[in-house]
């Protein structure tokens, strides 16, 4: 299978080189680091790493996402990854084996059913996973634990998603649309850690409001529109 990774980074610079270097490369065409604006060398040690560099200026998650998926040479699956070493890249044959099996179409990486190193998750994440997973559940009527970031969807259903979002909303998207669109989609239980530095969204109270409304409008938007 021709798989591609894509990370948004904005200010990795202490832990993008350990991304890269831990991805498993006999699963892997390429490695897209899609610079979100930063102003450190996050850049820089990804190109010395071995991955191909996009510029993203507008600041977003989902904005580097989308860039990202220009910047694809034509995959047959697509793997997200965050780029503060807090995911185990190592484990990423988990996530698209499933796929490769013709199993799943799309799966998530779900932090709650794997082993987390204590104090990674924190308990505004965790509460905002359980709210957010519960409503899904409620107006989708699909089961998920977690909105993981670290997630392989093969590459024709990710273009036919035709995702929108630029900011915090997009893997909740993501996961509503694809529930929508009658995917099979599966969970797999992944390893969690203590990311390298500072969370720019859980890691700050103004980043944690303001992810919060932006999930719960994006799920109620997709679920009350029929």
């Amino acid at each position: 299978m021709n798989v591609s990774v894509i990370i948004p980074a904005f200010n990795e610079e202490e832990s993008i080189g350990k991304v890269i270097a831990d991805i498993p490369k006999v699963c892997v065409g390429e490695i897209i680091v899609v610079d979100n604006g930063s102003i450190d060398r996050t850049a820089e040690v990804a190109h010395a790493a071995g991955a191909r560099v996009v510029q993203e200026t507008r600041k977003g998650y989902g904005y580097a996402c989308l860039a990202g998926i220009a910047a694809l040479s034509t995959p047959e699956i697509v793997v997200f990854l965050d780029g503060d070493y807090s995911d185990f890249p190592s484990e990423m044959s988990l996530l698209i084996q499933p796929i490769l099996a013709g199993d799943a179409e799309m799966v998530i990486g779900s932090r709650i059913r794997g082993a987390r190193e204590k104090g990674a998750l924190l308990p505004q994440a965790c509460f905002g996973n359980a709210f957010a997973t519960f409503l899904i559940r409620l107006l989708f009527h699909v089961q998920y634990t977690d909105l993981g970031p670290f997630r392989a969807v093969r590459y024709e259903q990710l273009l036919a998603m035709d995702m929108q979002d630029k900011t915090f909303g997009w893997t909740v998207e993501m996961q509503v649309k694809a529930a929508k669109m009658g995917l099979r989609v599966c969970e797999v239980p992944v390893s969690y850690r203590k990311r390298i530095g500072q969370s720019k969204i859980t890691g700050t109270v103004r980043g944690t409001i303001l992810a919060g409304y932006k999930i719960l409008t994006t799920i109620l938007r997709y679920g009350l529109v029929r």
